[in-house]
């Protein structure tokens, strides 16, 4: 059997027919990882952006005119769009992070914290009591001053800080007892 030319997969594709998606992935998932890898500079971020390319694209498929041009470059477009999004995501993180940084009174580190980085404070932050780990996702993720979480919270503004003070003495205690451990 011949491999099907890119004018089958694309008009299989359009009709919603689930193997022409197998055909398309095969054909156009090495250029779309490609070019995300080459942007993102991640394997994982590349990976992702990937698997929501072609998740977009089957879920859009009606969207799809080949009278506007062919399959593959239709995907291109999808994918730099998503490779805005996750370069958007990254920002929004380092902005996060800084926030973070900024209230520990710590200056920002100018490179990425790595995904392992990240999950270990997340769990790091899961260990600290109700009241802390809300106060420390509002002052990490929600990128709310001390004033706006006393504000959100109805706790008086002397025990919040008091709470984060106490909370970034603990996961600096913790992070430091994991980063000496043996490797």
């Amino acid at each position: 059997m011949t491999d099907p030319t890119d004018a089958d997969i694309a008009a299989r594709f359009s009709a919603g027919d689930e193997r022409a998606l197998a055909d398309a992935y095969a054909r156009f998932s090495r250029v779309v990882y490609s070019l995300a890898r080459r942007v993102l500079g991640i394997d994982a971020d590349a990976e992702d952006v990937t698997q929501q390319v072609f998740i977009a694209a089957w879920r859009g498929r009606e969207t799809f005119d080949e009278a506007k041009g062919p399959l593959g470059a239709w995907l291109v477009g999808i994918t730099r769009r998503r490779i805005a999004d996750a370069l958007e995501a990254r920002s929004r993180v380092r902005r996060i992070e800084e926030s973070w940084a900024e209230a520990a009174g710590i200056s920002a580190q100018p490179e990425v914290v790595d995904v392992a980085e990240r999950l270990m404070i997340a769990d790091e932050l899961e260990r600290l009591d109700p009241v802390p780990r809300r106060v420390m996702a509002l002052a990490f993720y929600g990128d709310l001053t001390h004033s706006e979480i006393a504000e959100t919270t109805g706790i008086p503004l002397g025990t919040v800080k008091s709470h984060i003070r106490r909370s970034l003495g603990k996961l600096r205690t913790r992070l430091e007892v994991t980063d000496d451990a043996p490797r």
